[in-house]
């Protein structure tokens, strides 16, 4: 065998595990994906069946109970066009409350998502103090200017 098959053969068998390579992290990457989706898609029949996704939305006031065992709640997530009943056995996160957004992952079963984990998402609108602060300085800054004074305000450092 000539020098320039040898290489043409290395080429090809290095070509070929780097193929299998991608599709064996492919695979795995695919098996593992946990999609975002909505009370109104699953209701809509868009929700994989058998198969582990995230139900996102908000939690529905008055919905939460708590069974006796302690750890066992239900409560109700909403996108606010359609509602779905969750389950889940676990310690919930500090931020969950009603009222709040909450992305919980498991699986559909007989109508109701039964969550395997739940996670509590925080206000979008949370701002830093400081942020805050300065942004509040400055809404009083257009507000005299607006109002024809010429007032200097100097930002307070903490």
């Amino acid at each position: 065998m000539k020098t320039r098959h040898k290489r043409m053969a290395f080429i090809l068998v290095g070509l070929a595990g780097l193929g299998v390579a991608a599709w064996l992290v492919l695979n795995a990457l695919n098996s593992n994906l946990a999609l975002y989706i909505s009370p109104t898609d699953v209701l809509a029949g868009d929700a994989p069946k058998n198969q582990t996704f995230r139900l996102g939305g908000l939690v529905v006031e008055e919905s939460l109970e708590r069974e006796d065992d302690g750890l066992t709640v239900h409560f109700k997530v909403t996108d606010s066009a359609n509602t779905i009943p969750v389950t889940f056995t676990g310690i919930l996160p500090d931020l969950f409350e009603e009222g709040q957004g909450v992305v919980a992952q498991g699986k559909m079963q007989g109508g109701v998502f039964i969550a395997s984990e739940v996670l509590a998402k925080h206000d979008e609108n949370y701002m830093p103090t400081q942020v805050a602060d300065m942004l509040e300085e400055g809404e009083k800054l257009n507000q005299q200017e607006q109002a024809g004074g010429s007032a200097t305000v100097v930002p307070q450092t903490p």
